[in-house]
This record gives C-alpha cells, sequence and structure tokens, in this order.
C-alpha cells in the first residue's frame, strides 16, 4: 500500500449500463461515461494511489423497497442495469463505512432523482432513486441519523425531494435552474417539506445563464453556513452535469473548473452521479476535475477545450435576482423551528395532500392521496392511495403504509391495522408495507389473494 493509506484515497465505480436505453439516440445512453473514461485514463487518473476502483455489485430488492413503493412489485420497475446502479452506490457506501475510501464517486447510469417514492414507471429517464436507496441503506445498515443531499443537478431533484418530505432528519437542499424554464417545473421557494420537517427541504431556483460566479455564491453564501448549522453525519452530493454550458438539455453557465471548485468546497462524503448530456464537450472534463478535486490532486489545468475566460458574464439584474433567492432561503432555514411550530399548531391528528404525477418517460398520469400522522411521539405512519392510467386505461392502484424509524406503539399498531383493513379490497390491486423500524417490507397481491416479502 501507498503512502497515502487506504483511509485517504478516493473510490470510484464505473457502470455505463451497455445493455440499457430508452431508445439508441437517447440523451441518456452509455457514452455519457464511455467518453469520461477514456478521458481519465488518458491522464492516468486510474494509475495514481489516490485513486482505487471498485467493480459494481446487484443491490437486492429490499434495498430498493426501503425507499420505494414499487407498484405492482419491484421485479416489474427495474431491470439488472437499475440494480447494479443502486447496488455500485451500496458498494463506496460500504467502503467508506469499512474506512478503506475517505469518499466516493459512483459514475453510473441510469440517473435516479426524479423518480419519487411510489413508482409506476419512467420519469425523467429514472425508474429508481440511486441517492435515495443509498440514504435508506447508510440509515439502516449503519445508524447514520442525520444526512444532507445536496443536489447539483440542473433539473430540480423532486423525486429526492418527495421521498424525504416528511423527513425531519434529512436535509435536501437542491440548486437547479428556474423550474419556470426547465423540466419538471418545481423547485420553487416555498416548497419546504412537511409540516414536520419543514425547512429540511430547501430549493434554489437559478436563472438561466447562471455563471460560476452565481453558483458559488449560493455555495459560500447559503449551502456551506446551512450544511454547518445542520451538522450532518455524511454529505452526499446528487451531482448533475448538466449546469455546464454546452448542455444541451438547459441553459446554464457553469465550467468544468467550478465544477471541480464547488466539489473541493463541498467536500461531499459520496457523489453519486445524475444527468448530464453533452457527452464530449462536457463530461469528460467535469468528471475528471470532480474525481481531482476528490482526491486532493491539482485541478486547475482541467479546461474544456472551447473555454475562454471570461466568456459567461451574469447581468446586475440576475446576481441580484440570485442574491434576493439565497436570502428568502436563509430566512426560512433561520426560521424552522418556527415554521413548523406554527405549522402543528391546530393542525389536527393527521396531514393530507393530493397530487397528480406525470411520468413524462412512461407517459402515465398517477393520483395520489397521501395521509401522515402528526403524531407528538414519533415521526408518524404514512399511507398513500395511489392509481396510474396510461391513455384511457387503469395500469395500476395500491394501498402503502410506511411505518418510520423509531415508531411509537401507537403509530404502529395503527399502521398495521390500516395495511390489514386494505387487504381483500378488491377496489385496489395492491397492498404494500414499509417497516423501516425492523427492515421488513410486506406486498399484498388482492387479486389472487397473496401476500410475499423483501
Amino acid at each position: 500500500m501507498s503512502s497515502i493509506g487506504k483511509a485517504g484515497k478516493t473510490g470510484l465505480i464505473f457502470f455505463p449500463a451497455f445493455d440499457w436505453a430508452i431508445s439508441p439516440t437517447h440523451p441518456e445512453r452509455e457514452e455519457r461515461l464511455l467518453y469520461t473514461r477514456d478521458q481519465i485514463f488518458e491522464e492516468g487518473l486510474m494509475d495514481l494511489p489516490a485513486i482505487e476502483e471498485y467493480k459494481p455489485r446487484l443491490a437486492e430488492k429490499k434495498d430498493v423497497a426501503r425507499a420505494h413503493f414499487c407498484v405492482p412489485d419491484v421485479e416489474s420497475q427495474v431491470t439488472e442495469a437499475h440494480l447494479i446502479a443502486a447496488g455500485s452506490t451500496l458498494t463506496l457506501a460500504d467502503a467508506l463505512e469499512k474506512g478503506e475510501i475517505r469518499n466516493g464517486f459512483a459514475l453510473v447510469r441510469p440517473p435516479g432523482h426524479h423518480s419519487m417514492r411510489v413508482v409506476h414507471g419512467n420519469r425523467g429517464f429514472c425508474n429508481i432513486n440511486n441517492m435515495a436507496i443509498m440514504v435508506e441503506y447508510l440509515r439502516t445498515k449503519y445508524g447514520h441519523k442525520r444526512i444532507a443531499v445536496i443536489d447539483t443537478d440542473v433539473h430540480h431533484g423532486d423525486g429526492t425531494q418527495e421521498i424525504f418530505w416528511h423527513d425531519q432528519d434529512v436535509l435536501c437542499l437542491s440548486f437547479h435552474q428556474d423550474g419556470h424554464t426547465l423540466y419538471p417545473g418545481s423547485g420553487f421557494v416555498n416548497e419546504m417539506g412537511g409540516p414536520q420537517a419543514l425547512a429540511r427541504t430547501l430549493n434554489v431556483p437559478l436563472p438561466p445563464g447562471t455563471t460560476d460566479e452565481g453558483i458559488h455564491y449560493v455555495l459560500d453564501n447559503l449551502i456551506l453556513p446551512v450544511l454547518d448549522d445542520f451538522k450532518p453525519d455524511l454529505i452526499l452530493n446528487s451531482a448533475g452535469q448538466d449546469n455546464h454550458y454546452t448542455d444541451p438539455l438547459a441553459n446554464m453557465r457553469f465550467s468544468a473548473n467550478g465544477y471541480a471548485r464547488l466539489n473541493e468546497k463541498l467536500a461531499p462524503d459520496l457523489c453519486v452521479l445524475e444527468g448530464g448530456y453533452a457527452v464530449e464537450t462536457a463530461l469528460p472534463y467535469v468528471n475528471t476535475g470532480i474525481i481531482q478535486a476528490m482526491a486532493g490532486l491539482d485541478y486547475s489545468h482541467v479546461k474544456e477545450p472551447d473555454y475562454v475566460p471570461g466568456r459567461f458574464v451574469q447581468t446586475e439584474g440576475m446576481k441580484r435576482e440570485i442574491e434576493h433567492t439565497v436570502a428568502q432561503v436563509q430566512k426560512i432555514w433561520d426560521q424552522r423551528d418556527e415554521l413548523v411550530a406554527q405549522a402543528l399548531d391546530g393542525a389536527g391528528d393527521f396531514y393530507r395532500r393530493k397530487k397528480r404525477v406525470f411520468y413524462d418517460t412512461d407517459m402515465i398520469n398517477e393520483n395520489q392521496e397521501e395521509v401522515v400522522r402528526l403524531c407528538p411521539d414519533c415521526a408518524g405512519y404514512m399511507t398513500i392511495l395511489t392509481s396510474a392510467q396510461r391513455g384511457y386505461g387503469i395500469l395500476n392502484s395500491a394501498f402503502c403504509v410506511s411505518i418510520p424509524r423509531g415508531a411509537c406503539s401507537s403509530c404502529r399498531d395503527d399502521a398495521k391495522e390500516e395495511y390489514a383493513e386494505h387487504v381483500d379490497d378488491k377496489r385496489i390491486g395492491y397492498v404494500l408495507m414499509q417497516d423501516k423500524d425492523k427492515d421488513k417490507f410486506k406486498l399484498y397481491n388482492n387479486m389472487i389473494r397473496t401476500e410475499r416479502g423483501y
């Protein structure tokens, strides 16, 4: 072993998923990682003592069930490629926890951050949420309580936000191009989390054309101070790279060197690749810069062939808009305890919300009714009634029950009763239950009256 020692290394996993594609010419394709790998080998990074490459592995279906209600079941929503992408993040999580590496980067596809708690199909190129699966794995296997997820993809991380909407121990902070101008049309300042977890979701929508200057202003004046306050056990980065100035699906002006500096300042424990679709002009340079920053190597030479210093300049109006947004979000964070107290005052025993979710890749419309017990003794159990349609036909319906970690006996008993009451209800296709305390997951098929677990 070199003098750097295993614990000083940066762990890397590459998984380009050769056998998975939405279509042969789709932006989310295997070349996203192949050009990066060529660049890294050309630079000789894989031969450096600071880098340790790991092999991918399959996630178990149970790992998926911790984060998702897959309808009708996990098997119908994932391919082997999805399980390997998710499993790769868990391999690096294990390596970090065992002290083999100091930090790690899972360069994998398919991506995941648009996949929500309930899964009926693919939306935003995502079936299952690699980041959320890793968060739940780290909490279950290693007992971490407070985790921060910083999403740096140009598209709002709406799936990760939705999964942890009611979780006061997971901070989800996303900066992204303003949802008025880009998919998925969400991620506004007023999206702050459920009543018991207000301000644990923070969103920073940025104007199209934001440069390195603007994104580093957000990092220095909001993200780093909030992390200092929150004091997470781990900092995780959903590392989307489509803020780059050449990305074909967005309108931002971030550079490879700007990404590397962001990573150096943020110092995430683990990164998971999300989007980024400038296959030749951005990804090889951005990923090389991030890897060098994570490994503590000099990244000052990492520049795109067409990069011209000073080429992109923010207007005074854009600077004022970014500063105003940062001030708004900082105020929300500063008032987090008062916001929770106000939301719970007179709220009653249950919080309810109805929502519609559109799966743009698979053209599915979903209707949900979510109910959360506002329990004074624990995080409260959750139920979700969901139905999905494609065209005019019903695809699937399900009743989902989630028992949180640290559930009180009252919530545990009521959740089990909810599950039992919906078994054999012919109006609902499937009944699912997550028991996160016991790490057990059940699925009942009402059509054939059978139950199985993960």
